[in-house]
């Protein structure tokens, strides 16, 4: 139940981060373009790797620390994070053109995805 608690920690955390980091880049540069989202992406990326050797390479964090921080903060904060970790891990397994195939799937369904969300948002609306 300690790691629920954490994950749950962690969530609430990452998604108050990315809500208050959103809103001083809108304040800041306007919200015409992600420039918001864009930075979340970016920043829960490089978080994302960061911890992700501090877990499996150098063992400085517990299980649970990893729970609060990796699936909790970052879930919430970014789930990009996550796709680039995924990325990267087949890269460096060699697996180069199975990442590159995951990586346009990815983007592309995605995005076909979310505009087919909203259509069916519209027509059953």
């Amino acid at each position: 139940m300690t790691t629920w608690l954490a994950i749950a920690a962690g969530g609430a955390a990452g998604a108050l981060a990315r809500a208050g980091l959103m809103n001083l880049v809108a304040s800041m540069l306007g919200s015409r373009l992600p420039w918001g989202t864009l930075l979340v992406n970016i920043s829960g990326s490089l978080l994302i790797g960061l911890l992700y050797v501090l877990v499996s390479e150098k063992l400085l964090l517990s299980g649970e620390a990893r729970a609060l921080l990796v699936v909790g903060f970052l879930g919430a904060f970014t789930t990009f994070s996550t796709f680039s970790l995924d990325t990267v891990l087949l890269i460096q397994q060699g697996w180069l053109l199975q990442a590159l195939a995951y990586m346009l799937t990815s983007v592309t369904i995605c995005v076909l995805a979310t505009w087919l969300g909203m259509a069916l948002a519209r027509l059953l609306a």
